[in-house]
């Protein structure tokens, strides 16, 4: 089997972006987790299919894998280089596009020049739509781990996150306490945790260990759970730059029951032919 592919990025989060509409796609995990090697495949942090839409009036199906070979159900960054891949590949003539995903609906919009926006949808803060462990909702929660544990808010872009403060994120555990959060038995189906330090009420800097592909140079879902747990709290505006180990994008939120719009880059790196 032979794919065509492109190689792109938003802020250093790698993918491989494959056309499933003009040609016939079908990975096996292991298929997946081979071309995600960084030494033997491709390599990069998600595998990204474009698909024809289920339903009417939708105009793509997106689906993502990381590179263990998981599906999951959303990727920020993902979706910005999406919609520039359709556009470049000629599969749509549009800017803006509806686009069909494992938790819903969302709206990408290509700006041109490297730009993209995209409507992320509504995020749900219950522990039942992450899922996560808890009596009741709150603004925040006491995880407990080995060490003491920590203080985390949740929110889920249709995939799961837990946030929590850090005083500084250049010295923040990531490496040792993201993989034990990401596991933790609280959330069944396992979480992205998101280290965020606040630099005012319009910025913050963000490190995340992604759930199945671990610490990322960014995370577009990561950095929309960060800032909408922090409005929530009473920490942040509505309009915020997130300085991630990448690059910087901007997250807008109007509060509760308002979607979360997020712009930022997307870039091809370059296209390319593998056969399997």
């Amino acid at each position: 089997m032979k794919l065509k592919f492109s190689k792109m990025h938003g802020l250093g989060n790698d993918f491989m972006v494959i056309d499933g509409v003009r040609q016939a796609v079908s990975l096996s995990p292991e298929q997946i987790r081979l071309l995600g090697n960084r030494q033997l495949g491709i390599g990069f942090d998600q595998l990204l299919l474009v698909e024809p839409a289920r339903e009417a009036g939708h105009d793509f199906r997106y689906r993502i894998f990381n590179n263990d070979g998981g599906e999951v159900e959303q990727c920020g960054n993902g979706a910005r280089c999406f919609a520039k891949f359709v556009r470049d590949q000629g599969l749509t003539g549009k800017s803006r596009i509806e686009v069909e995903t494992a938790r819903g609906v969302i709206s990408p919009e290509y700006l041109g020049d490297g730009l993209a926006r995209v409507d992320m949808g509504v995020p749900r803060f219950k522990p039942a739509d992450l899922p996560f462990l808890a009596d009741a909702e709150a603004l925040t929660y006491a995880l407990p781990l080995a060490d003491g544990g920590c203080e985390i808010g949740i929110a889920s872009m249709g995939n799961p996150h837990a946030v929590q403060l850090v005083d500084d994120v250049d010295t923040a555990p990531v490496a040792e306490i993201g993989p034990r959060i990401e596991s933790h038995p609280a959330f069944p189906q396992r979480v992205n945790a998101g280290f965020m330090q606040i630099v005012n009420r319009g910025e913050i800097r963000l490190r995340v260990y992604e759930r199945g592909a671990g610490e990322t140079l960014a995370c577009g879902t990561g950095a929309c759970a960060a800032v909408v747990c922090g409005i929530r709290q009473g920490l942040l505006d509505p309009r915020v730059t997130v300085h991630a180990r990448g690059g910087d994008i901007v997250i807008e939120w109007a509060g509760e029951g308002s979607p979360v719009i997020m712009t930022g880059p997307a870039v091809t790196v370059f296209q390319g032919e593998i056969e399997l």
